[in-house]
């Protein structure tokens, strides 16, 4: 018991960080009906700006405090959001309204583009970083098993309810939050109705960026080793999540998240470990197969 509360308690923290990200893949899919393959490298991309901007602090004399973590939160929040700008102007919009393959098709080759650009400035070796926050607590002491929750994990899952609650309000209760939701409804009558349907589009674009360099600092935080290669697994992982929760469902990403998370982390902890990916993407497959709409997600309505 003492060993499953554990594993638990570690699905639930990785869990938290594949929702952020597939908040970024279902917030555009909602929008625009397409799915944004760049958004895992996006996430890669905040997770070394991460990095940087600690080494920098570092080497500068500045202590790695609470205040240092929020500022490199920030700062990779700022800069990744310009990386999710400039994949919408240049990977989407001039192919709006072409074909749907032909964004989809851009979209990969900006993944692959974000990469190797990324293997060619940092190196294709993996960068580790010195754990920053240390310590936890102790919840249950059992059978030589000790339950404890460490200040990272508690720290991913305020950060991510934190971010998710003003992220909500965002969408529910401010003018971009309409019009996010009106270009999601119909995006040629929001545009009629005066709508700035490119600009809302760009923003969902940087808002969606911004999660997931928040997602990346946690990663890096957490793990203390990053690589060029982490953004495809970390994202296709988190479009499994946005599936299994119901994609273009806010909701439906952070649960889809969780469970992926938590299947993960109990499969690896009773199962084979070099199998956690193969059951992950099974549930995928099962998912599309048997619930084709997700969790939370609803039936789209053909209009005629």
């Amino acid at each position: 018991m003492a060993y499953a509360l554990q594993q638990l308690i570690n699905g639930v923290a990785l869990g938290m960080i594949y929702g952020l990200i597939a908040v970024g893949y279902t917030m555009v899919y909602g929008i625009i009906g397409m799915i944004n393959f760049a958004h895992g490298d996006i996430f890669m991309v905040g997770a070394f700006i991460s990095l940087i901007s600690f080494v920098l602090i570092s080497s500068g004399g500045w202590a790695a405090g609470p205040g240092a973590i929020l500022l490199v939160l920030l700062v990779s929040m700022a800069v990744t959001a310009l990386y999710g700008w400039s994949v919408e102007r240049v990977a989407y919009r001039p192919l709006r309204g072409s074909f749907r393959l032909a964004p989809l098709i851009s979209a990969i080759g900006m993944s692959i583009v974000l990469q190797n650009y990324v293997q060619v400035a940092q190196g294709a070796r993996v960068k580790p970083m010195e754990s920053i926050v240390t310590g936890g607590v102790e919840l249950w002491h059992g059978n030589g098993f000790a339950v404890s929750i460490s200040t990272m994990q508690a720290m991913i899952v305020i950060v991510t309810l934190v971010v998710l609650a003003v992220f909500t309000w965002l969408v529910t209760r401010t003018p971009l939050g309409r019009a996010m939701r009106a270009c999601e409804q119909d995006r040629k009558m929001a545009g009629l109705l005066g709508i700035d349907t490119d600009r809302t589009i760009s923003i969902t674009f940087v808002i969606g960026a911004a999660l997931a360099a928040v997602a990346g600092t946690m990663y890096l935080l957490r793990y203390g080793v990053i690589d060029f290669y982490i953004g495809f697994l970390a994202g296709v992982k988190a479009f499994t999540a946005a599936v299994l929760g119901g994609i273009g469902s806010l909701p439906g990403a952070v649960l889809g998240g969780l469970l992926i998370g938590l299947i993960e982390t109990f499969w690896s902890a009773y199962f084979s470990v070099q199998y956690k990916d193969v059951a992950t993407f099974a549930i995928l497959v099962i998912t599309l197969i048997f619930m084709p709409t997700g969790l939370l997600g609803r039936a789209e309505v053909e209009k005629v």
